[in-house]
């Protein structure tokens, strides 16, 4: 098990999925954890219940990723409850498709909105943290696949997860004077509420013949990167999007 006793990290998005996954694998393996959610305050409450279970400190807040001071206020009390800061996870996103007909500015801004313009408000609101502390930090932020390679039907989406990819180049150039180090994990499929209905509409058994390893992604599997890149085993790691696909892609 991979070790952040006394570390204090902060998910941007953890009441579900792959945010709650990595909440608790990081609580597994010794971490104070603070959750940020945007509607669901039950299944926030429920993953900090279980932090806590884990002996582990955990706190709640809650914060539209899109809405600048929202985000601020969510990250300051994330700090003052934990003590510190020494890692963020930006896991929240929408994921949602319109061919280009009939995509709407509306549909288009929105995704921007929250995919990306949410990715840069969390890192912005993190940094003063981290600097002020003097003793670095690692940022972790969820693409995609998608992003890497684009996406038919999924193109306002490819392009918000293309654009967290170049987003994280910069912030690794930007920051790592200050030794905070910034990199994105990229699942392919990967089972969540977020990707049940497009997984089912094609098809579950044709979506897993392109994965090599013969399933599809568990956020187990994404929340195991995270703790890698959050820890001292990843402290040379910076500027790096890492490819969780089961070799679908094969990407290096």
């Amino acid at each position: 098990m991979i070790n952040l006793k006394g570390r204090k990290i902060f998910i941007a998005g953890g009441s579900r999925g792959l945010g709650r996954e990595a909440a608790l694998l990081a609580a597994k393996a010794g971490a104070d954890v603070a959750i940020s959610y945007r509607a669901e305050a039950a299944a926030a409450r429920a993953v900090a219940r279980e932090i806590r279970a884990l002996g582990r400190k955990a706190f709640v807040v809650r914060a539209d990723v899109a809405a600048p001071a929202a985000v601020s206020r969510a990250t300051n009390a994330a700090v003052r409850a934990l003590g510190g800061l020494d890692g963020l996870v930006v896991s929240a996103g929408i994921f949602e498709g319109r061919p280009i007909e009939e995509m709407s500015l509306e549909f288009w801004n929105r995704t921007m909105a929250i995919n990306l313009t949410g990715t840069f408000l969390a890192v912005k609101a993190a940094v003063p943290h981290f600097r002020k502390q003097g003793r670095g930090g690692s940022i972790v932020i969820y693409t995609s696949t998608a992003g890497q390679r684009g996406s038919d039907v999924y193109s306002a989406y490819a392009t918000s997860k293309g654009g967290q990819i170049m987003f994280m180049r910069s912030m690794a150039k930007e920051l790592a004077a200050d030794r905070i180090r910034v990199n994105c994990v990229a699942p392919a499929w990967t089972e969540s509420d977020m990707s049940r209905g497009p997984v089912d509409a094609i098809g579950r058994d044709k979506v897993i013949a392109d994965f090599p390893l013969g399933r599809i992604g568990r956020p187990e599997d994404v929340a195991g990167a995270t703790l890698y890149l959050l820890s001292d085993l990843a402290q040379f790691v910076t500027g790096m999007t890492l490819t969780v696909d089961g070799g679908r892609d094969m990407r290096g």
